[in-house]
């Protein structure tokens, strides 16, 4: 399970960092692979779609398709993410449904960067030599099925193999080999259900004879699944058991067995996907170049030239029964038509052939009729002698403006995944590993490639270079420019056992690293995959455009009809002059004109474009502020939030809490009194039982301790194992505090309802005292052994420096901010006045807050909550958006739709701001969109023509329907230009 290091915990210098999982059960709710319930996700390219049409025809045809139970497509990514149960249907089904909807699809492979690996159960088979009999096998299946993470082991003494189901976040494949040989008997990994699927690039494929070595090499690597060579691309796509072998492991292999004949390197699935997206866009180029070329002419011939007396004569010269001119025009119209413009009429085939409907129906449809109407009126001249007029550049230009649009737009869209391209970039290419012999001792350097970084290898990084993997300093000292991550400006410290994060900088000291997490694993890789899920996701409110898109053409093609007919038969009645049709010599063509301007004209791609480009942009941006949105919809909710509640420890407190106050209220010596809390606060793991037990540390062995980082820590390990009390039968009470047995007696330590449910008495002096110190924001701990009061402790976390000025600025943002906590009222009230809180919910158990929650809905509000801890889980699925502060745990992160990753309630305002310009940019959008084809179809129809007698040409229509698309991408391009609001602006504060 990957994990996320961000934040130290409270308590000394000594702390580990907290581990936080970005994606977690998100990973399962998006589409990844969801072991309980057998399903498979996989990524497909989809190349052909031009509208929200396109995308529809291709969601209906997977949708339909048996074993599929989610298909998420994206227009802007060219893929599809696929849900499917394995026994129902193969990754050839979905490639074949895609195909069949007229698309073209390619199954994209896994990669070790970029798939979230959900946290799952692996099925590991492991070789165990040295059983005799059946109490061998029993005393095997026994330590393995008391090892942490272990959920099932089976041992078979005739094979002398054992199949252990265990949890890879629990517990490793070394650490489960190591058991067993302490267990007295050998040990050794065979294979494991895990598998990953990676492209490699193989350099030195020449000849048939170096496939054959290829091949012959990856049948002899153990844990390699299988393989396929694409000898045209000199690529090899492999799936390997990564428990049994890694992938570095893999590309030495080749190496050394090919004599450096074959070299093989790791292709970065982004890097390919922007490789095709260039592709796309000099293909665009292209044939919008031989457009341009073959268009310019035609519109010479047609424009200019008859204004030139010497070359107009030229070509109203005869060739045979055609005028040289028209003859021209014929020939280079029509290899724009039907080579240039064959994407048109393939994609137009395509769609309706699947019953649906887009752009390239409408331009299919436009061109053709000009084009044959064109040929039918020269042929007609060529064979009577009268000519009419003929319109051949009307289709070149419509092909030409409409694929320069494209070309527009294939440049516009590839800026709104800029965010995603930046964050890729942050990883280095390479890395220096430091070799070592079995023994531990240094035997060089060597440069490998950064995807080739394994768990526990030693990496060099010197200063100005990228860190390749997260991990932790195993020597040297420097500071870390850590903001392209977690935003966090000022560059960190890092010293010895100081945690790391790949893709950081190193800005002074060399460091030697240990690699904890690389791949999936890393922060940077989790933070990409969350910002791309997000932007494959759909906001609600793009169901209204995917609808209108759905009936559009249609609609403008009828619109199309109703056009022609109208004009047609006016003119036929006379009920216009004809001298308004004398220009095109009749009422048939005049009234073709207005119809091929209608069909051309409408734009159903701005529509579809209007909001996943938006959604797109905005999840970068918030990306690279430090705000992590799970998805379109998180954004369209977050926008109407009208309550915000905040948990108050280490939320709107630093979640550092320490002990101010110790005091006896009995005979019993401080020192006696803090060793017995400390004893019994030591099994649990609330952060107030570390703050006690750090205090109690402190209080007995304070300048008593060396000064290294590392021999401390060891110091207190075994103090710790020494001082303690032993502690029986210890329970914690969810919501109260904990109970146990020290000396045989019972000891209780917690809030004021579990010491009365006890029955035990709290003396008026205490009681007095637990009151200032409520009355002062602290909140009091009391302690009760062998059914008598004998003292409390009092604990404060101070509040975070930018709570009170984030609360206020909600305020001034029309948002009603809510504090609820599991703490008494007093502290609550006393923590609430401080940060301007009027409504607080205090002594609430977890599952209470997921109860405020809904109360504050009943009346339809948009219900926000802040929280950090696994008791808000809960409330953060019940609210409509849930925000985590980013140093939280897992639990939370995976309930939220917002994680904010540098732990700064700022960031709050951030996310709603944020939602709030990106929708306003939506609607807008969907104005223009809208405003545009009801504006430019009654113009294109001839509605201004009786008042103004201009009459828009065909391939003018043309222009304006490639630019409307254009110009909503760059509507939503706006967005990369938002900044975060400065609380003094929130505020209305003057700063002088």
């Amino acid at each position: 399970m990957a994990h996320l290091q961000l934040t130290a915990l409270a308590g000394g210098a000594d702390d580990e960092m907290e581990e936080v999982a970005l994606l977690g059960s998100y990973d399962v709710e998006a589409g990844a692979v969801d072991e309980e319930a057998g399903m498979r996700r996989v990524q497909v390219r989809v190349a052909g779609m031009t509208c929200s049409a396109c995308t529809g025809a291709v969601e209906a045809a997977l949708s339909a398709r048996r074993g599929v139970r989610r298909a998420a497509v994206s227009l802007l990514q060219n893929r599809a993410h696929v849900v499917f149960d394995p026994e129902l249907a193969k990754d050839e089904d979905i490639v074949e449904a895609i195909e069949d909807a007229g698309f073209e699809a390619e199954i994209l492979p896994d990669s070790t960067v970029s798939q979230p690996k959900s946290q799952k159960t692996l099925s590991g088979q492991f070789r165990i030599g040295g059983m005799t009999c059946a109490a061998c096998v029993n005393s095997v299946e026994g330590i393995l099925q008391k090892l942490p993470g272990v959920k099932r082991a089976v041992v078979a003494l005739a094979t002398s193999l054992g199949e252990v189901e265990y949890d890879p976040s629990a517990i490793s494949k070394d650490e489960i080999v190591q058991a067993i040989e302490d267990a007295g008997f050998d040990a050794a990994l065979l294979q494991s259900s895990e598998q990953d699927k990676v492209l490699l690039s193989v350099s030195g494929l020449h000849t048939e004879g170096d496939v054959d070595v290829l091949h012959d090499i990856l049948k002899k690597i153990e844990g390699l699944r299988q393989f396929g060579v694409n000898f045209a691309n000199s690529e090899v796509e492999i799936v390997f058991d990564p428990e049994v072998v890694g992938l570095r492991q893999i590309v030495d292999t080749i190496e050394m067995e090919s004599s450096d004949r074959l070299k093989a390197h790791v292709q970065n699935p982004y890097l390919r996907a922007a490789s095709n997206d260039a592709q796309e866009a000099s293909k665009t180029l292209h044939l919008l170049r031989t457009s341009l070329l073959l268009s310019i002419p035609v519109f010479f011939i047609r424009m200019v030239c008859p204004h030139i007396p010497l070359v107009s004569s030229s070509l109203l010269m005869h060739f045979g029964p055609f005028r040289i001119g028209d003859l021209l025009k014929w020939i280079l119209v029509s290899v724009v038509q039907f080579v240039v413009g064959k994407r048109f009429y393939v994609a137009a085939y395509r769609a309706l052939r699947h019953g649906s409907t887009n752009m390239d129906v409408l331009v299919v449809i436009g061109t053709t009729a000009s084009y044959v109407y064109s040929v039918c009126a020269l042929l007609y001249g060529a064979f009577s002698g009268f000519h009419p007029p003929i319109y051949f550049e009307t289709s070149a230009m419509i092909i030409t403006f409409v694929l320069f649009g494209k070309y527009l737009e294939v440049l516009a869209k590839g800026k709104t995944s800029d965010a995603i391209k930046k964050l890729v970039e942050l990883a280095p290419a390479t890395a220096l590993l430091l070799m070592k012999d079995k023994e531990g001792k240094y035997l060089g350097e060597k440069e490998i490639d950064a995807s080739l970084v394994q768990p526990g290898d030693a990496l060099k990084v010197l200063p100005g270079s990228k860190i390749p993997a997260d991990g932790f300093v195993i020597w040297g000292t420097s500071h870390v420019n850590e903001s392209m991550v977690t935003g966090e400006s000022v560059p960190i410290s890092k010293e010895i056992s100081s945690p790391v994060i790949g893709g950081t900088m190193n800005l002074h000291g060399v460091l030697h690293i240990q690699a904890t997490k690389v791949g999936s694993g890393t922060v940077l890789s989790q933070i990409i995959s969350l910002v791309e899920i997000a932007q494959m996701s759909k906001a609600p409110i793009q169901k209204f455009a995917d609808y209108v898109a759905s009936i559009f053409v249609p609609i403008v093609i009828t619109l199309s009809l109703l056009t022609f007919l109208a004009w047609f038969l006016c003119g036929w009645l006379g009920a216009y002059p004809n001298s308004w049709s004398a220009e095109t010599s009749n009422c048939f063509v005049f009234s073709l004109m207005f119809s091929i301007s209608v069909v051309v004209i409408a734009c159903p791609c701005a529509l579809g474009l209007a909001t996943p480009t938006a959604v797109m942009v905005a999840t970068g941006v918030g990306a690279n502020h430090g705000v992590l949105v799970k998805g379109g919809d998180a954004l369209e909710r977050a926008q109407n939030v009208q309550y915000v509640i905040f948990d108050k420890t280490g939320t709107l407190t630093q979640g550092k809490a320490t002990v101010t106050t110790a005091k006896v209220f009995s005979g019993m010596d401080l020192g006696e009194f803090l060793t017995l809390v400390a004893s019994a606060e030591a099994s649990s793991e609330h952060p107030l039982a570390k703050a006690i037990l750090d205090h109690a540390f402190h209080f007995h062995f304070f300048g008593k301790l060396p000064s290294e980082k590392e021999s401390i820590k060891k110091r207190k390990e075994e103090i710790l194992s020494q001082w303690l009390l032993d502690v029986a039968d210890f329970s914690a009470l969810p919501g109260k505090g904990i109970q146990c047995w020290i000396n045989g007696k019972k000891i209780l330590v917690g809030n004021r309802a579990l010491i009365t449910e006890n029955g035990v008495n709290i003396p008026d002096e205490a009681e007095h005292f637990l009151v200032d110190m409520e009355l002062s924001a602290k909140t009091g701990i009391l302690v009760a052994y062998d059914d008598g009061f004998i003292g409390l402790i009092g604990i404060t976390d101070p509040l975070k420096r930018e709570a009170a000025v984030v609360v206020q600025g909600l305020k001034k943002m029309g948002v009603h901010p809510v504090m609820v906590t599991g703490d008494n009222w007093r502290t609550a009230q006393a923590v609430a006045k401080e940060v301007g809180i009027e409504d607080v919910r205090a002594e609430v158990m977890p599952a209470g807050k997921a109860d405020v929650i809904r109360s504050l809905q009943k009346d339809g509000s948009v219900v926000a909550m802040v929280g950090d801890g696994i008791n808000d889980s809960p409330a953060l699925a019940a609210a409509d958006v849930g925000m985590a502060i980013g140093a939280g745990t897992d639990i939370a992160i995976e309930a939220a739709d917002y994680v904010l990753v540098r732990n700064n309630l700022e960031d709050v305002i951030t996310a709603i701001d944020l939602s709030r310009k990106t929708f306003s940019r939506i609607r807008w959008n969907y104005f223009f969109a809208m405003a545009y084809n009801v504006v430019a179809i009654p113009i294109a129809a001839g509605a201004l023509f009786p008042f103004t007698g201009v009459q828009m040409p065909p391939w003018l229509a043309g222009a304006c329907m490639a630019f409307s698309s254009v110009s909503v991408v760059c509507s939503s391009l706006l967005l990369r230009r938002y900044t975060k609001p400065r609380l003094t602006t929130v505020l209305q504060i003057t700063v002088e």
